[in-house]
């Protein structure tokens, strides 16, 4: 059964949760506060001058949204964060403007998926803080974004990511949060490996609850009603009397950041919403398998909460175009390259703040651009996830493995990756082709993870459904208000 969270299921759990609130001063901000921080009350915005983005502070909560002061500690709210690339980097007529998670408490915006997860249980009572453990399956930033949440609300987390993602990652769970870690075999594509300990948790530890990004409609509920409503305010800024929003790009991933575009099309039925994934593992492409090295899109299977229907093209991005732009955007000699080439020094200055997913949904946006033949009159919008801050230690094993990067390398890096992207590894889906795709789900959520057929069925052919789950976030805030006036904290700030 298909769930819709809006009521409570458990009065003891949830006195235990306003209890604990209460002890630990946790207050909670609605979802409308997260996609509007002028509605934070002035007494909360005075409290958070003190404190930093990333401190394990309850307040931070309020910080879960894309309206961020770029600062690192004492910001309060402004614009939605991003930067447009100028065709001197891109190579095409279109704009392409990404939008910037480096800003969001641990530098991503999954920590606004999750807590779209954890919120209503905990309101509702399905979620205990004094007794249950949040875990938080995923292949980086989720169980980060989780773990985060978890601890400032007040609870205990377990974080599961595959073996192989970056260092950064593990450090910062273990030292940082203090959650408990479980690594899984394998890299960014090894999401079944990741599933089968969360079986193994269901059978072995009670006082647990999983979090699973890619069947919690609560992740793509976030991002259809925050990084949806952000991404319009962006485009209303820089349109012009002829811009046309001509295309959302998103890495599938969980299939919760591409939930925006359901958003979008409710008011541009023409825009064209676009798929990125690894060219090493074209699931949606191909229904093909492997590993790559795009961190933070695992696939190898369609997400639950994917809804295709809304999905117009597929595009796949070679992992090691990614890598090698990631040296060329964060190389002290990649910068003297491109400043060479005329392109702006603010610009280069914040090339940081694109991580290696983020590269991969530029590249995306750039075959996006060329495919559909898009003049400057088109604006792409696109995500960078988080910044390369979280890939240090990638530049790192680079440099080691391949040498020092120098500016003759640098040249051929732009031009290849960039100004010969082209629009190989592309399809324009059909209706039948989408349907193919939704089919994909069977195999991994009917027969590895015990969801019916009828569910299924459902989300392909009942109209109505995805809009019941986008649109329950006006509920969720109607209890957490509840919620937040039973504790009493909120009137007595």
């Amino acid at each position: 059964m298909i769930e819709i969270i809006d009521k409570v299921t458990d009065k003891t759990a949830l006195k235990n949760a306003i209890q604990r609130f209460k002890e630990r001063n946790i207050i909670l901000p609605t979802f409308e506060q997260q996609k509007n921080p002028d509605l934070i009350p002035d007494k909360i915005k005075d409290k958070l001058k003190n404190v930093g983005l990333w401190e394990i502070n309850p307040l931070n909560l309020f910080r879960i949204t894309w309206k961020n002061e770029p600062k690192e500690k004492g910001g309060l709210f402004g614009n939605v964060n991003y930067i447009e690339l100028p065709k001197e980097i891109t190579g095409v007529k279109a704009r392409i403007v990404l939008l910037i998670g480096k800003w969001f408490p641990t530098g991503s915006h999954k920590v606004g998926a999750a807590y779209g997860c954890l919120a209503p249980r905990i309101t509702t009572g399905e979620y205990d803080p004094t007794y249950h453990k949040a875990v938080w399956p995923s292949t980086g930033n989720y169980c980060r974004g989780g773990a985060f949440d978890s601890k400032l609300m007040g609870t205990e987390s377990i974080a599961i990511l595959p073996k192989e993602m970056s260092e950064e990652r593990f450090n910062w769970l273990k030292n940082e949060i203090g959650s408990e870690v479980i690594a899984t075999p394998g890299c960014e594509s090894n999401v079944k490996e990741i599933y089968d300990k969360c079986w193994e948790i269901r059978r072995t530890r009670p006082d647990s609850i999983i979090f699973n990004q890619f069947d919690e409609f609560g992740n793509a509920a976030w991002h259809y009603n925050i990084t949806g409503n952000a991404i319009a305010e962006i485009y209303n800024q820089l349109k012009t009397e002829k811009s046309n929003f001509a295309a959302y790009v998103s890495a599938t991933g969980s299939a919760g950041t591409i939930a925006a575009g359901d958003y979008l099309r409710t008011f541009i039925p023409n825009i064209k919403v676009v798929a990125s994934e690894a060219l090493q593992c074209p699931t949606l492409l191909l229904n093909g398998f492997g590993g790559h090295r795009i961190e933070g899109i695992g696939d190898k299977h369609v997400p639950w909460i994917h809804n295709i229907k809304n999905t117009n093209m597929v595009t796949a991005i070679d992992d090691e175009d990614c890598m090698r732009l990631l040296r060329l955007f964060n190389e002290k000699e990649g910068h003297q390259y491109l400043k060479s080439s005329g392109i702006d020094q603010e610009l280069i200055d914040n090339l940081h703040l694109i991580g290696i997913s983020g590269i991969g949904n530029l590249l995306s946006a750039i075959k996006t651009a060329k495919y559909y033949e898009m003049t400057d009159d088109d604006i792409i919008i696109t995500v960078a996830t988080d910044s390369a801050d979280m890939y240090q230690s990638r530049i790192k094993e680079l440099n080691d493995e391949r040498g020092s990067y120098h500016q003759i390398q640098a040249a051929k890096d732009f031009e290849k990756c960039i100004f010969g992207c082209t629009i190989d590894y592309t399809k324009e889906l059909s209706y039948y082709d989408k349907k193919s795709i939704h089919n994909l789900k069977y195999f991994t959520w009917i027969e590895q993870q015990a969801k019916e057929v009828d569910d299924l069925n459902k989300l392909w052919y009942d109209r109505n459904i995805w809009k019941e789950q986008f649109t329950q976030v006006k509920r969720w805030d109607e209890l957490i208000n509840e919620f937040n006036e039973a504790t009493g904290l909120l009137k007595n700030i």
